[in-house]
């Protein structure tokens, strides 16, 4: 009996030990995925994204199929031959052999778009499985599906057919912090074009001639709609801030909590990176970005040129801001789920509507040291917050300053000493920190199992040496 005691203490001090080794291995690769210096680095993303688009724009359309930001942080590029695959190779980049090229994939996508139109469906490109993917919410009848997957059926291999639950909507109504007779909405970003200040927001949260406010009550007027595209081409328009607004921190956004992020530029996404978007109702949240050139048949219509993200919204959210490393990149649109069980949202480009709205991004030249906010921006064209009342969403309120390039920092004190790695890096480390926990769990339960095992055993040996002594006398 006593043999059998000890043979479970030592298979239970056995599996404690190798608790402790398992433990340690999850926090040191948790610690490693964190602290990786290469893809989590500012600017080295986009510098895996320019490398990509690079390759892809020499090589050309009939020999490449796309780029993205792969695992490593590295670009990867969809080639459909093997000296095409070399190049890449000898740029440093990673090369996947693929059947369609992107002149394959353009001309599905083209037919997709002259087909008759199905609301509640949408497509984008899917580079790294070389396919345009169809999908459809709980919407489309079945009539509707089994017509499209014809026109898929009729096109190959090369279109991917999926349904999806939720339904595809734009995010208006439900929050703050802009309200007016159409809804409510978030504000995205702050531009000028070097006369006036506006808000930059989606198209969808208003007509031409919509008044803005800042309260519920409608007595803190914010501003008018100028210009709007929607549906269509985009999903963007300018909300101009009324005579004699005079605010501060023009290029911070707010993430929530009275944390700001500042916005130092412009930039298009790459499928696999990671953003972040803030929105009035959800507050700050982050994804990955899945697909570009999106075409998205809302209720209201059929908006093309998106991207499709990963991250969640909720109504309120349209409009917000998506950015990384204190770089906009996008404007919400719409998209099916929430932030309980996930979904996809879609974001209008940033480029694209500040190109053809004829507005650049708002600096704030005090806080970035004269630096401008994108190369066309002048150091005279600051433009103005937005009065939010929850801190989410665009500007941060009257009066608010700004922080590093990027970082994360109270909208209402510039951080002392805070450079673009320590600032930008915070926002990540605020989700992927968790990962320690499992590991540093295991270590802690397998430490007091340990302790106690030995307790115990200690106890054995007590007790059978005060036995042993009394039956020899």
């Amino acid at each position: 009996m006593r043999h059998a005691r000890r043979n479970v203490q030592r298979f239970a001090r056995f599996a404690a030990i190798g608790g402790l080794v398992c433990g340690g291995l999850m926090v040191s690769q948790a610690m490693a995925s964190e602290t990786s210096a290469e893809p989590d680095r500012p600017g080295a993303v986009s510098q895996a994204a320019d490398m990509g688009r690079g390759l892809v724009s020499e090589l050309g359309t009939e020999r490449t199929a796309g780029t993205w930001i792969g695992a490593d942080g590295r670009p990867m590029v969809a080639v459909t031959d093997e000296e095409a695959a070399a190049d890449v190779r000898r740029a440093g980049a990673g090369a996947k052999m693929v059947e369609h090229s992107m002149s394959e994939l353009r001309s599905a996508t083209a037919t997709l778009k002259n087909s008759p139109r199905v609301s509640g469906t949408s497509w984008s490109m899917d580079y790294a499985n070389n396919q345009v993917v169809v999908r459809a919410d709980r919407t489309v009848s079945a009539d509707e599906w089994s017509r499209l997957t014809k026109v898929a059926e009729s096109i190959g291999k090369s279109v991917r057919m999926e349904r999806i639950d939720g339904t595809y909507t734009t995010r208006l109504n439900g929050a703050e912090p802009l309200f007016a007779g159409a809804g409510r909405c978030s504000a995205g970003f702050n531009v000028t074009n070097g006369r006036a200040d506006f808000i930059l927001t989606a198209g969808h949260c208003g007509p031409e001639g919509t008044t803005w406010f800042s309260d519920t009550q409608g007595t803190q007027q914010v501003g008018t709609t100028t210009d709007v595209e929607f549906p269509g081409t985009g999903d963007y328009s300018l909300i101009r801030y009324d005579t004699g607004t005079v605010l501060e921190g023009p290029d911070v956004v707010a993430v929530g909590d009275g944390q700001g992020v500042r916005i130092t530029g412009a930039a298009d996404p790459a499928v696999g990176q990671k953003v972040f978007r803030s929105g009035s109702t959800t507050g700050l949240q982050s994804g990955e970005v899945t697909g570009l050139d999106a075409t998205v048949n809302y209720p209201q219509g059929t908006v093309t040129g998106l991207i499709e993200t990963t991250v969640c919204a909720e109504p309120g959210d349209s409009g917000g801001p998506m950015f990384a490393d204190g770089t906009a990149l996008g404007i919400t649109s719409g998209g099916n789920g929430d932030c309980d069980n996930g979904g996809t949202t879609f974001f209008q480009p940033v480029t694209k509507a500040l190109d053809t709205l004829g507005v650049q991004l708002a600096a704030d030249p005090d806080a970035a040291g004269g630096r401008q906010a994108s190369p066309s921006a002048r150091d005279d064209n600051a433009g103005a917050g937005n009065d939010a009342d929850n801190g989410a969403g665009a500007a941060v309120p009257p009066g608010g300053a700004s922080t590093a390039p990027g970082g994360v920092g109270s909208v209402e004190t510039v951080p002392e000493g805070g450079t673009d790695d320590d600032a930008s890096s915070l926002v990540a480390r605020i989700g992927e920190y968790r990962n320690l926990g499992p590991g540093l769990l295991v270590i802690a339960g397998s430490l007091i199992a340990l302790v106690a095992i030995q307790i115990r055993m200690e106890r054995g040996r007590r007790q059978y040496r005060n036995e042993y002594s009394q039956s020899w006398g």
